[in-house]
């Protein structure tokens, strides 16, 4: 059967109602994946209509895609095969929430944004500041597997997400963990969803552990001479008592790109210091003044002469958060340059620096860098001379060299163009006979988003 006439027809709109399909061509390049466009979309307001959609999917051997503010459908590979976008933006409600225990269920089309307004209003959060917050959801948050500042103190999303509700593919209503922060019983099934790109199955309900909103935060900024001095001021933060929110390691490229983002009274200082380690500390009055004093002194020692070490406030406080946390959205301004994201320790992040800049030279392109405290570093590469060839033999050694090292490397961000001349997810792991048998289990018939994941997964 022609996949564009079964999907033309009456069955989605059986299902979810006519007014909630999108055969249009121009309305459906809006769900667009690496330039594949999709044959339909559908909008379904329930998990049972997901489970409908799955199925009919799945009969007609039609390849689902689920979006949700399409932030982020730019992760992963192009796909093989693409039908039908699942459209999850009205499923947007919050299925229960009881502050007093600090547990939250919610449906994955409900807007970061707004979550965080209905946090607040208890004293509450999630620490999920990721990039293109203003626009994302839940659902494509965890799915995309993106990670924030906050991480340092809060860990990753595996870390609070209780349970979750999804579709397996082949129509199945499926469940693990639970909505407590106590729960034992079967396994934590959900958190193969997490960084999946939905490439497992369509995620129809998270539970989480809330926290605390702080009291109060404070930002301090220090100015270091190298990446050496910032990454040994960086190792004894870890290893003193202060627990910090965020600590973020700027390379001078990094800085160059914030300061042209609102943010350049920040940065504005001697340049003989040009790499910035930014840290945000919660707690009462008197928390933040010994923090003050333990980070200056830390400062000035990894430094190993005078360190401009400063406190930032208000809306400029704001403002650095926000430039950090949106770093990775630079590539929109930047169609020929890529987000490469690398898992190293904290002590060999000088190392993987100084690697780095190396080949961006040995490749005419530049580079920039942001690292969180706790091992993750974000680096945007591009060519000034915007030469794709340029820019995928950078990203490839920086990939090689990785692997070689015994770090994690993936790119995360980039072009189409660039995802034709290299694996975007870097080398292949020993796990990755493990990875298609789990795919099996979950896609037997390999219709969510076939060859968008590791290994073509």
């Amino acid at each position: 059967m022609n996949p564009q006439a079964t999907l033309a027809g009456t069955r989605l709109n059986d299902i979810v109602g006519s007014q909630n399909v999108i055969c249009d061509a121009q309305k459906l390049s809006a769900y667009a994946v690496d330039g594949v466009i999709p044959k339909a979309a559908a909008r379904p307001g329930t998990a049972q209509e997901i489970s409908e959609l799955v199925k009919f999917a799945a009969a007609e051997n039609l390849a689902i895609i689920p979006t949700g503010a399409r932030s982020k459908l730019g992760i992963g590979m192009p796909p093989e095969r693409y039908d039908l976008a699942i459209d999850m933006t009205r499923l947007d409600r919050v299925s229960s929430y009881d502050p007093g225990d600090l547990t939250l269920s919610v449906e994955p089309g409900i807007p970061l944004e707004r979550l965080a307004a209905i946090l607040a209003e208890h004293n509450q959060f999630l620490p999920l500041d990721v990039p293109f917050f203003e626009r994302a959801t839940v659902g494509g948050t965890l799915a995309s597997g993106v990670d924030s500042p906050l991480r340092h103190a809060y860990g990753t999303a595996r870390d609070f997400v209780l349970g979750m509700e999804f579709v397996t593919g082949d129509g199945a209503l499926a469940k693990s963990g639970g909505r407590v922060v106590k729960n034992v019983t079967g396994y934590d099934l959900h958190k193969l969803m997490l960084g999946a790109i939905g490439s497992l199955g369509v995620i129809t309900r998270v539970n989480f552990k809330t926290f605390p909103l702080p009291s109060s935060t404070a930002t301090f900024v220090g100015a270091f001479a190298s990446s050496d001095a910032a990454a040994k001021f960086n190792l004894a933060v870890h290893k003193s008592p202060l627990r910090c929110q965020a600590v973020e390691i700027l390379s001078p490229a990094a800085v160059a790109s914030m300061s042209t983002n609102r943010v350049s009274t920040v940065f504005g200082r001697d340049s003989s210091n040009p790499f910035f380690a930014a840290l945000s500390v919660a707690g009462n009055a008197a928390v933040i003044a010994r923090s003050e004093r333990d980070l200056h002194s830390l400062a000035q020692s990894a430094a190993g002469s005078h360190c401009e070490f400063t406190r930032i406030e208000d809306l400029q406080e704001k403002q650095l958060w926000t430039a950090i946390r949106e770093f990775s959205t630079t590539l929109q301004a930047r169609p020929e340059a890529a987000i490469i994201k690398v898992s190293c320790l904290p002590s060999d992040f000088s190392a993987f620096f100084d690697e780095s800049i190396i080949a961006a030279k040995k490749h005419s392109t530049e580079i920039a860098h942001v690292f969180h405290g706790c091992g993750v570093c974000y680096c945007l590469v591009f060519s000034p001379q915007n030469s794709p060839s340029d820019l995928a033999a950078c990203c490839k050694e920086l990939l090689d060299r990785s692997a070689s090292a015994a770090r994690n490397a993936s790119i995360p961000w980039c072009g189409p163009e660039l995802k034709r001349d290299l694996s975007i997810w870097g080398v292949p792991r020993e796990d990755f006979p493990l990875m298609q048998r789990v795919k099996q289990a979950f896609d037997p018939h390999n219709i969510f988003a076939p060859g968008r994941f590791v290994g073509g997964l």
